[in-house]
């Protein structure tokens, strides 16, 4: 489930793929590494396809957009505390063609 605070943030996303119709992104999802790494996996991946849905609904054509999971196997903070869990639940977009390579972060959950 998308935060309300997420929308300013996947607005401006949006607007910048509209500006720029050649651009390809994947949108990359991620965890902590409570739970089941099963459960991890799924939870990634909906979170990852919850941002290619918001950004379809922004008008941003889905061929234009892929997404992938990886649970809680790129962590960006240990997870020994809650702050570090945290920062390792996210999303991830990566340019992929027709633009700059570079890492957007997106807020999730």
């Amino acid at each position: 489930t998308l935060k309300a605070s997420s929308y300013p943030v996947l607005d401006d996303i949006a607007a910048s793929l509209r500006a720029q119709p050649d651009v390809r992104v994947r949108v990359e999802g991620h965890t902590d590494s409570i739970g089941k790494d099963r459960f991890n996996l799924a939870l990634s991946q909906q979170r990852a396809l919850a941002i290619v849905n918001y950004l379809v609904g922004a008008g941003i054509d889905a061929g234009r957009l892929e997404f992938e999971g990886f649970g809680e196997t790129r962590p960006i903070a240990k997870n020994d505390t809650k702050e570090h869990r945290a920062q390792n639940r996210r999303v991830e977009l990566r340019t992929l063609s027709g633009g700059a390579p570079g890492t957007q972060e997106a807020p999730s959950r």
